[in-house]
């Protein structure tokens, strides 16, 4: 009677003891259930939602600021500095000597920028080169020593005081666009300049077609492109700024 007794005792085992595995003590934790859960601290938590917010409230204002832009111009960023071309070309075939024309100098309307040495025994044995209006040389071509045929450009020159910007506008906005209508100018070159202008003239076809290589489609092959109609707009004032044509430009044009 007692053996049977012993051999039950050994094997329920205690009383109020944990089930676990074989060889473990009774109310021992495992090591995985002892170790406390790692997670994200309050203060880590707070600044997460602060930089979430900052990022919101940025993209909310931008997004205003667009449809704002939006609604009141026609924007454009494919726009340059233009001018009137003075077209400074050799009068007769010949040397070119005395050559005057580099890039930056200052042209007087009629006045000599060189001359040419022609050769020949009935001909005039030096031709001046005349600038035909003033202007600053923005282009040369002129190498003195060499030989020019009559009409070949030497250099290439803009007024100054008239340049102005060409702006291209897509063809699906150019209904909203006004001559007069106030402009809002910001040019590469110059980002802290506050320049204004106005639209003084709207050409009347595509850049396509005024083009030097005007597109056109033989084959059956069309492809429908928006295109772009070139806006004139004046400047207000150039503030003394150094204007050159080429210069990139970002435009806005008001709406009516």
């Amino acid at each position: 009677m007692s053996d049977t007794a012993t051999t039950r005792d050994e094997t329920v085992g205690a009383p109020g003891a944990e089930p676990g595995a074989p060889g473990e003590e009774p109310g021992t934790a495992t090591t995985e259930e002892a170790a406390p859960k790692k997670g994200m601290s309050r203060k880590a938590r707070v600044r997460l939602l602060v930089i979430v917010g900052l990022a919101l409230l940025v993209a909310i204002a931008f997004g205003v600021r667009y449809l704002v832009d939006t609604s009141n111009y026609v924007t454009t960023d494919n726009a340059q500095v233009d001018g009137n071309q003075i077209s400074i070309n050799a009068p007769a075939s010949g040397t070119l000597q005395d050559w005057k024309g580099q890039v930056g100098a200052q042209l007087r309307e009629n006045g000599q920028v060189g001359r040419i040495q022609m050769q020949g025994a009935y001909v005039q044995p030096q031709m001046p080169v005349r600038a035909p209006a003033a202007g600053t040389v923005a282009v040369d071509n002129g190498v003195p020593g060499t030989f020019v045929t009559a009409g070949t450009q030497l250099a290439v020159a803009y007024d100054a005081q008239g340049v102005f910007v060409t702006a291209r506008v897509d063809e699906t906005e150019v209904d909203e666009v006004r001559v007069g209508a106030p402009v809002k100018l910001d040019v590469d070159a110059f980002p802290d300049a506050d320049l204004t202008g106005h639209v003084s003239e709207i050409q009347t076809g595509s850049a396509g077609v005024f083009s030097a290589f005007p597109q056109s489609n033989s084959s059956g092959n069309f492809q429908k492109v928006t295109q772009v109609i070139p806006v004139r707009v004046t400047f207000d004032d150039t503030q003394g700024l150094a204007l050159a044509p080429g210069m990139n430009v970002t435009v806005k044009i008001h709406r009516p």
